[in-house]
């Protein structure tokens, strides 16, 4: 079963959910000890696009500050939420490590391409030991234009990547899969959105399930140029 198969991390590895509420709390807390947010804080409009590049989502969360205060919101609440890890208040979703094993005991490489900081990736990379299993994480940071797709790409490209798939559990992902010739995994998650779920080539309701559906893509390996080998 020797596959590349590529990982979303926040919604889809890692249950961002569980770390997300305090520490955007504490961010807007933050902001209206100084008298630059009077309104409740947005958690809600925050899942609704959880998933895009940052500078989307603080333009998203505080369309009328600068730009300024929107990066200094962004860095506070990576603190928090890099505190949040360190300190154990997140967690990995059910079976990833079970699941990460299988798959590096039947020669898969694992890689993790995700829209979050470096800092906040190798915070759960490290606290979770991830290492273990993936070859090597990407962040968005890491390229110019802040696509998912192209994210993937460097990735492609990097390791000499033919045929394997994207796992994830939003648009951005599909797409990425889709536009560099991989199968698409839709992760139906906490952040997982029934409209974009539709367009992926496969669903899974929890990482366990990888394991039955890697196997029956390999064994329609010579069917397709998307099919996994």
């Amino acid at each position: 079963m020797s596959q590349s198969l590529i990982f979303d991390m926040d919604g889809t590895l890692f249950q961002t959910d569980k770390i997300l509420e305090i520490s955007l709390q504490e961010t807007f807390d933050h902001l209206r000890n100084l008298s630059l947010w009077e309104q409740k804080t947005p958690i809600e409009k925050y899942r609704e696009i959880m998933g895009v590049p940052l500078p989307v989502v603080w333009e998203t969360l505080l369309p009328e500050h600068s730009s300024e205060i929107r990066q200094q919101a962004n860095e506070l609440f990576h603190e928090k939420l890099i505190t949040n890890i360190n300190v154990g208040n997140g967690a990995l979703y059910p079976d990833v490590k079970e699941v990460f094993g299988h798959l590096k005991d039947n020669d898969c490489a694992i890689y993790i391409a995700s829209n979050g900081q470096i800092e906040y990736l190798n915070a759960i990379v490290k606290y979770y030991h991830l290492d273990n299993w993936v070859t090597e994480t990407f962040s968005i940071q890491q390229i110019q234009s802040q696509n998912k797709s192209d994210l993937v790409h460097t990735i492609v490209n990097k390791y000499n990547v033919e045929k394997g798939a994207v796992i994830g559990d939003r648009l951005s992902d599909i797409k990425a899969a889709k536009d560099n010739s991989l199968v698409a995994i839709g992760c139906n998650f906490d952040f997982a959105q029934e409209n974009e779920l539709a367009q992926a080539d496969i669903s899974i309701n929890s990482l366990v399930e990888l394991k039955t559906v890697l196997e029956k893509l390999n064994d329609k390996s010579n069917g397709g140029n998307k099919a996994i080998r």
